[in-house]
């Protein structure tokens, strides 16, 4: 894992929090800490592995085209 650190400027806790809230779930800790706070079968790895895998196909997709129009 990468280090994330995030400097707080003139005592702006608040402002240092967002920020840091921003890069965690940039990161995708936040989503890695959700799926391994319970248990899942194989079967749902499996189910939600190609759902993500397709989700990103779509995205690509998209992206591919908008560059193409």
């Amino acid at each position: 894992m990468k280090e994330i650190t995030v400097t707080v400027i003139d005592n702006d806790v608040e402002r240092a929090l967002r920020i840091l809230k921003k890069k965690i779930q940039n990161d995708g800790l936040f989503k890695r800490l959700k799926v391994k706070k319970h248990f899942e079968k194989p079967c749902q790895l499996r189910r939600r592995k190609m759902r993500e895998a397709m989700r990103r196909q779509r995205i690509a997709a998209s992206r591919s085209r908008r560059r193409n129009s």
